[in-house]
């Protein structure tokens, strides 16, 4: 009995972090981030739209063009729940794109 609980507890996903919020190969830590807490408008993409959101995510070398996805992406959400009537989140709980910002002082 207990390791059909453990088996249908990581079959559904419940192993993964709460919030969705992963780094490139599917796992916390550092890099760029996306999910729900991170990515405006998450809800209102398609499963589609959220794999290549991930991939694109994931692709970034640098923090200048994350932001610049991040904030095309953010007028797309906007437009987009405008259009269906709904409420848009001003900006993501947390920078996304922050992994990739050079730390101060840092050698490059």
């Amino acid at each position: 009995m207990k390791s059909a609980l453990l088996f249908l507890v990581f079959a559904s996903g419940a192993s993964a972090p709460a919030a969705g919020c992963v780094a490139p190969g599917g796992r916390p830590g550092p890099g760029p981030r996306w999910g729900r807490d991170d990515t405006p408008g998450w809800p209102m993409m398609s499963r589609e739209e959220r794999q290549t959101h991930r991939e694109r995510m994931s692709s970034f070398k640098t923090y200048e063009e994350c932001r610049a996805y991040m904030d095309e992406h953010h007028q797309q959400m906007t437009a987009r729940a405008k259009e269906r009537g709904r409420d848009m989140p001003g900006q993501p709980r947390r920078d996304a794109c922050l992994p990739l910002k050079p730390k101060q002082g840092a050698a490059r």
